[in-house]
């Protein structure tokens, strides 16, 4: 038994190593927003990720860097508590509906979803990037369990994005749960992605709109970016990538 926690990243390893939080990390180091997540079985997706990875970041250290670091949850101690510290995003909402497909598995554990503590309405979607040392570990008090409902959900909406089934996700995107915040918002977002009729995506449109009004620099529509679109969780490899396709 122990206790372990589940991380969408290195950052936030590296702020939560100033708290008293114990150190029994897992980072989640995926992008699955981006690329093919469609495959028969966990070796195939694997080698898919990595291909995608490679080919799109030039990372040739997948294996290493992300696979091992999601082996790591079979070898969780049975009774342990697992706590899921993801923000709100769509970004980091994806991956851990991926993390709880595969915790669905081990029934043997207790989950928690650890929120990020947002003062100011304005500052949602910067979840812990602006996180104190006072303020995760008060985000660490204040944990929700996972119900087996809860968990569920997540394993349905990672299993509805696989496939782009927008009617499910919409669908599963109104359930109501103490362990997502903001999911219909984020769902309406994901689908919002994909062009309807002539019409670019959301994210083409506003970032168009940002280079034809404001600045062609991409530091700048970048940032603005980030401030209109903040529910996307994009870095700034995925804005980037838009960013050249329409200039």
């Amino acid at each position: 038994m122990g206790t372990f926690h589940i991380l969408n990243g290195d950052c936030l390893a590296e702020q939560l190593k100033l708290t008293k939080i114990n150190q029994d990390f897992i980072i989640c180091r995926e992008c699955l927003i981006d690329g093919n997540v469609l495959a028969d079985n966990f070796s195939e997706f694997w080698k898919v990720r990595a291909n995608f990875i490679s080919e799109t970041f030039g990372a040739d250290d997948y294996h290493q860097k992300v696979v091992q670091e999601f082996a790591k949850i079979n070898q969780i101690p049975e009774g342990s508590d697992v706590y899921l510290w993801f923000e709100n995003d769509l970004f980091c909402q994806i991956n851990q509906w991926f993390v709880l497909s595969l915790l669905s598995k081990r029934a043997d554990l207790k989950l928690f979803r650890v929120f990020p503590v947002i003062e100011n309405d304005t500052d949602i979607w910067k979840g812990f990037g602006i996180a104190t040392t006072e303020t995760l570990e008060k985000a660490y008090k204040s944990k929700v369990i996972f119900l087996s409902q809860d968990i569920e959900l997540g394993t349905n909406l990672w299993a509805a994005y696989k496939i782009q089934d927008f009617v499910k996700l919409k669908e599963l995107s109104k359930q109501s749960t103490n362990c997502f915040q903001y999911l219909e918002e984020v769902c309406n977002a994901h689908i919002d992605r994909f062009p309807k009729g002539n019409s670019k995506g959301r994210p083409e449109r506003v970032i168009k709109y940002i280079v034809e009004t404001q600045s062609k620099d991409f530091q700048e529509v970048f940032a603005e970016f980030s401030a209109r679109e903040g529910i996307y969780g994009f870095g700034d490899l995925q804005v980037k990538e838009i960013f050249e396709r329409l200039i």
